[in-house]
């Protein structure tokens, strides 16, 4: 998938995040709801004056936006989690209990 289409996946979810629709946020930063339309759907990329307002409004920042590795296929997690299990022996026990608390 290329950038402009994932950073408008990344940009959506943390609008529905923030609880808010298209158009409410551009209300807030002062474009029509087809910029942000738009840039959801990959087919322009924010100007970096709207992108800084988005993440204004949206209270994250552009790290967080740029942060695509969080929706990596299961294979790819359970090969990063066998990684950092190998990596971190001592803490197998820990991530046990969190993922036994998180599945019951």
């Amino acid at each position: 998938m290329d950038k402009k289409r994932q950073l408008g996946q990344r940009l959506r979810e943390l609008r529905k995040r923030k609880g808010l629709n298209q158009e409410k946020l551009a209300e807030l930063i002062s474009v029509e709801p087809a910029t942000i339309s738009n840039i959801e759907n990959g087919k322009n990329y924010p100007s970096l004056s709207n992108l800084e307002n988005i993440l204004n409004v949206l209270e994250y920042s552009f790290a967080e936006a740029f942060d695509f590795e969080h929706k990596n296929e299961n294979k790819n997690l359970l090969e990063e989690i066998n990684k950092i299990l190998s990596q971190n022996p001592e803490k197998i026990e820990d991530f046990y209990k969190i993922l036994k608390a998180l599945t019951k």
